[in-house]
């Protein structure tokens, strides 16, 4: 088994299709894939059926915490389930209210045509990353590093708060759908060990069930940090690539380090509820 449990179409902030991503997969080998677009399931609708790639279903959900945003993967759901999609639809109009106050801020800027913009793209979930697109498109900014620090971080000249949901809630929508929920990529929140741990009681006590403890970049120490948390708190395990963009030279679908050998008992391809769904 070669499982990338985490990765990004063009219905959120990635750059591809479904297609491609299953391409991609099949290409490195990947035997289980599931696409976790941010706030959005559309890209299943488009998924087909594969002798060579189990597709899970999958979801991110952008959430608060303490008033820090975190990410909540969702696999083995169900795309139908009418309180997740509920919760999705309000996130996605979130999104666009966001979108659009950034749109004022740019004008104020003498910067215009970033709602036509977003118009022409496949894009049900927006994002910051699809404003830099359209800063750098537009030559405002030559990089996207430029382009966080002068307009979409907290001091940018564009920047708006995010407006999620709780962590409590984006849990109870994926379990409610009979889903996993995965705590994503926890090593990138930049919190303390204490702090990380808390995050970890809370969520466990909101329901979830496993700790992404392989993705991209991540520290060897990191690593050994997670799968030891995951162990004391009875969590299951996971992995993905949180591949957004061909383009991008750090990251592939199903390219990043694993999980190791000795910890496979724990993955979360052991719970009941993925032998039901796939």
């Amino acid at each position: 088994m070669k499982a990338d449990l985490h990765c990004h179409s063009h219905f959120s902030d990635g750059k591809h299709t479904a297609d491609f991503l299953i391409e991609r997969a099949l290409l490195n080998g990947v035997t289980h894939l599931a696409i976790t677009d941010h706030d959005c399931t559309n890209v299943h609708a488009e998924l087909h059926r594969s002798e060579a790639l189990s597709i899970i279903k999958g979801v991110e959900i952008s959430c608060d915490w303490q008033g820090r945003e975190l990410h909540i993967v969702g696999l083995c759901i169900d795309t139908n389930n009418s309180k997740l999609n509920n919760l999705l639809e309000e996130q996605q109009q979130k999104r666009r209210q966001r979108v659009c106050q950034m749109d004022a801020k740019l004008a104020a800027s003498g910067i215009t045509g970033l709602l036509p913009y977003m118009a022409t793209l496949p894009a049900v979930a927006q994002t910051r990353s699809h404003v830099a697109d359209f800063l750098i498109q537009h030559k405002v900014c030559k990089t996207r590093k430029k382009v966080f620090k002068q307009y979409l971080n907290k001091s940018g000249k564009a920047y708006v708060a995010a407006q999620w949901c709780s962590l409590e809630a984006a849990v109870e929508a994926i379990i409610l759908a009979g889903g996993i929920a995965v705590l994503a990529h926890p090593g990138r929140y930049g919190l303390s060990r204490a702090k990380l741990s808390h995050l970890v009681d809370d969520f466990a006590a909101a329901g979830g069930e496993a700790l992404e403890c392989a993705y991209p970049n991540i520290a060897v120490e990191m690593q050994t940090y997670l799968l030891k948390l995951a162990a004391d708190k009875s969590l299951y395990i996971s992995g993905g690539s949180d591949f957004h963009d061909a383009g991008a030279a750090w990251t592939d679908v199903g390219k990043f380090p694993w999980l190791p050998k000795s910890t496979h008992q724990f993955g979360v391809w052991h719970h009941q509820r993925w032998s039901a769904a796939t």
